[in-house]
C-alpha cells in the first residue's frame, strides 16, 4: 500500500456560543480536513481543529503549503502510510515546528494503518485500557454569575471538572469569578482557571495569590510559553498549583519544567506535539516526572474529536486524568453527541459524547465517517482545495 494523492480542504464553522478567551473571542472555526488515498482505495482522514496565529502560530494557509509543497512530495507520495515512525520523523526533520500540519498527517496516517489491518485506533495505541474518559467543560470568561450558572448546568450535564476563562475583564473580575463559581459548585468541586499566558509576573503573583482562598485545582499557563523560569518563581510564592500549556511541547521541555520545578502538571494537546505518536512520547516522559497530564483541544468538529478519544482510553498515564477535549460540543452548543442536529456535524459517525464522558468509535481506523452534504457547504470562502498527486 503507498500514498498516491493528498488532499487539503479548508473548512470553516460557526459556532453556536461565542468562545471568549484572554486574546479573542472565537465565532467560528477555520479548520483543514486532510485526506490521504491509496493505492488500494483506503482514504485516511483527520482535521486540525481551529487555527489561531496567537496560539499555534498556524493557519489554514500555512498548513496547506506545509502538507502540500514539503510533506506531500518529499515525504508521503509513494510512501506506506503504515510506516509511521519513518513519517513523523522525516517531518520533524524537514520542519523546525509546525506541529499542527504534523499532527494533522500522523492522525490521518493512524486512520489509514488502523482501516488497512481492520482495527480502531486505540488498538494501534496499546489497546482499550478503559472504556470512555471522563471530561471538564471549559467555561467561556463573563460576568461572575453567568459563568457560575453556566457551571451548574455542566455539571447537571455530567461533566466532572470546569475550567474559568480569564482576561476579558479586570482581574478582580477574574477572582470573583473563581469565587462565585466555587460558591455555586461547593467545596468539592474540581475548577482551574487558565490565563493563556496573558498574565505578567507581578500580574500573576498578585491575582493567584487572592485566588489561593478558593483551593482551585490548578492555575493553568499564567505567564508567557517561554518564560519557564518564571513560573518557578512563582510556583514558589503560591499555594496553587500551576499547570504548562504554551510551554509545555516538545520533550526537551517537559524535561526543563520538571528540573526547574516550574509546574505540578502539564496540558497535552495533540495538534500541539505533533500527532498521536509524540503525543505518546510526551505522555512517557511526563510519566517519567511523575507530571499530571490533561488533554486539551484546538476545537473542531466530530472528525477533530476521535484522535484524542482513541489516545485518552488506550494510555495507562493518560487514563488517570481528565479532558477537557470536548470539540463538537462546543461548535454545536450542546451536552451530548445525541442532542446534534441530524447531519449538522462534519462526522457522521465516531468519538461519542454522553453524560460528561467521551468513547471513540469501534470501526477501523478512527472510526469515523465524513458528512461529505455538509462538508460541501462549509469550505472556507476564498480559500479552494488543494491536490498533490504522485
Amino acid at each position: 500500500m503507498k500514498i498516491t494523492k493528498v488532499e487539503c480542504i479548508p473548512v470553516s464553522m460557526p459556532l453556536k456560543k461565542p468562545l471568549r478567551l484572554p486574546n479573542v473571542t472565537i465565532t467560528k472555526l477555520d479548520t483543514l480536513l486532510l485526506r490521504l488515498h491509496t493505492d488500494t482505495g483506503l482514504v485516511g482522514i483527520a482535521e486540525s481543529g481551529d487555527t489561531s496565529s496567537w496560539y499555534r502560530g498556524e493557519s489554514q494557509a500555512s498548513m496547506v503549503s506545509m502538507i502540500c509543497d514539503i510533506f506531500a512530495p518529499r515525504i508521503l507520495l509513494g510512501e506506506d502510510p503504515c510506516n509511521i515512525e519513518k513519517i513523523v520523523g522525516a517531518m520533524d526533520t524537514l520542519a523546525r515546528d509546525n506541529n499542527q500540519a504534523k499532527g494533522l498527517v500522523d492522525c490521518a496516517l493512524h486512520d489509514l494503518k488502523g482501516k488497512a489491518l481492520g482495527v480502531p485506533v486505540y488498538q494501534l495505541l496499546g489497546g482499550r485500557t478503559r472504556e470512555s474518559a471522563p471530561l471538564g467543560w471549559v467555561l467561556s470568561a463573563g460576568e461572575p454569575d453567568k459563568v457560575a450558572e453556566a457551571a451548574l448546568a455542566a455539571r447537571e450535564a455530567g461533566f466532572v471538572a470546569f475550567k474559568l476563562k480569564v482576561g476579558r475583564g479586570t482581574f478582580d473580575n477574574d477572582v470573583a469569578t473563581a469565587a462565585a463559581v466555587r460558591k455555586a459548585l461547593g467545596d468539592s468541586a474540581r475548577i482551574c482557571l487558565d490565563a493563556n499566558g496573558s498574565w505578567n509576573y507581578e500580574q500573576a503573583l498578585r491575582t493567584i495569590r487572592k485566588l489561593d482562598a478558593y483551593r482551585l485545582d490548578f492555575v493553568e499557563q499564567p505567564l508567557p510559553n517561554w518564560d519557564i523560569e518564571g513560573m518557578a518563581r512563582l510556583r514558589q510564592r503560591i499555594e496553587t498549583p500551576l499547570y504548562a500549556d504554551e510551554a509545555a511541547q516538545e520533550l526537551h521541555h517537559l524535561k526543563e519544567i520538571a528540573e526547574r520545578r516550574a509546574a505540578d502538571g502539564v496540558i497535552l494537546k495533540v495538534q500541539k506535539v505533533g500527532g498521536l505518536l509524540k503525543s505518546q512520547r510526551f505522555l512517557a516522559v511526563a510519566q517519567m516526572f511523575d507530571l499530571p497530564v490533561m488533554c486539551s483541544t484546538l476545537i473542531g468538529s466530530g472528525v477533530e474529536a476521535c484522535p484524542t478519544a482513541h489516545l485518552w482510553v488506550a494510555n495507562q498515564w493518560a487514563c488517570q486524568f481528565i479532558s477537557e477535549s470536548t470539540g463538537p460540543l462546543a461548535v454545536h452548543g450542546v451536552w451530548n453527541s445525541e442532542d446534534i442536529p441530524q447531519g449538522a456535524d462534519l462526522a457522521l459517525q465516531g468519538a461519542r459524547f454522553h453524560r460528561g464522558h467521551v468513547s471513540p468509535g469501534d470501526g477501523p481506523g478512527l472510526g469515523v465517517e465524513l458528512n461529505e452534504a455538509l462538508l460541501a457547504q462549509i469550505r472556507t470562502e476564498g480559500r479552494p482545495a488543494r491536490v498533490v498527486n504522485l
